[in-house]
């Protein structure tokens, strides 16, 4: 169960002349248990106030689908939008002209969906490392794979959203260095740091903080039981007080989503649980 903390209600304030962080949860949360048109309506009921949609096939690339998520999402504001896994983000590295040209098709009526229901950023994963040799990232070209993600970042901020790129441990970002490489070489690129996929690299949290500072547009969390399996937050053993602090200490004050598998818990209300058991945190520490 959810480690018992005092009920707060948590308005928004100011902490030293900046926005407080902010609590969601990502419809990826609710894959396999309801399409995101109801997503987006359990969380806004839930009286969570901000949320990540995680789009999940290509029918749902289109605007029309994307102001039917603006229709039904009510109050609920959209930090950001997914993609599912690797349906065209890989392709947009490929030296195949029609493969990428169609990866930057898709991306377009992706995104135009996200600007549709106000989407302000995009969780990007990249390339896929299915190879050890890729993996270790020893021919990793910085300059091919930078341009790409500046093709794709262009093409998003056409729509008003930001391209943040996610540590993944089988992706683009799996490793610290890594994004200071790309954002060299393109400036304008954000960071979405996800707790679980960090632990999985194997390197420290503080690596990938020391690199991505300022960087940072929202966070991906979720908890970690003591025999290891993933869980909602305050129903394991990670301290979301240290990584708070740590956020707090780059300067962030944006989103931190809670993003989970659908297996880690029985009751949708114990989302709101995990998101009170954060919003308690942040309150209590002045964030």
């Amino acid at each position: 169960m959810i480690k018992k903390r005092e009920s707060v209600i948590i308005g928004v304030k100011k902490t030293g002349g900046r926005e407080q962080m902010e609590i969601g949860i990502s419809t990826a949360s609710l894959f396999m248990r309801q399409y995101n048109e109801d997503a987006v309506q359990t969380i806004n009921g839930l009286g969570v106030g901000t949320c990540e949609v995680f789009l999940e096939t290509f029918r749902e690339y289109r605007r029309e689908y994307g102001e039917l998520i603006n229709e039904k999402k009510g109050t609920l504001n959209v930090n950001s939008v997914h993609l599912f896994t690797t349906s065209i983000e890989p392709q947009l590295f490929s030296d195949n002209d029609r493969t990428k040209g169609d990866a930057m098709y898709f991306l377009d009526r992706a995104m135009d969906a996200a600007n549709a229901f106000g989407a302000k950023y995009y969780t990007f994963h990249g390339t896929a490392r299915y190879k050890k040799a890729s993996r270790s990232g020893a021919n990793d070209n910085f300059d091919k794979i930078a341009a790409a993600i500046e093709d794709a970042r262009v093409l998003c901020e056409k729509h008003g959203v930001a391209l943040s790129l996610e540590t993944v441990e089988w992706s683009t970002y799996n490793r610290p260095g890594v994004f200071g490489e790309i954002s060299a070489r393109c400036p304008a690129l954000y960071a979405t740091p996800d707790i679980k996929q960090i632990r999985l690299s194997g390197y420290p949290e503080s690596e990938y903080f020391k690199e991505i500072a300022g960087h940072i547009s929202h966070v991906h969390v979720s908890d970690i039981n003591e025999d290891g399996k993933t869980c909602l937050p305050g129903k394991g053993t990670y301290d979301f007080d240290s990584l708070f602090s740590r956020l707090a200490d780059t300067g962030f004050d944006g989103a931190v989503l809670i993003e989970a598998y659908k297996d880690d818990y029985k009751e949708i209300a114990e989302l709101k649980d995990s998101a009170d058991y954060l919003k308690e945190i942040l309150y209590k520490r002045g964030f």
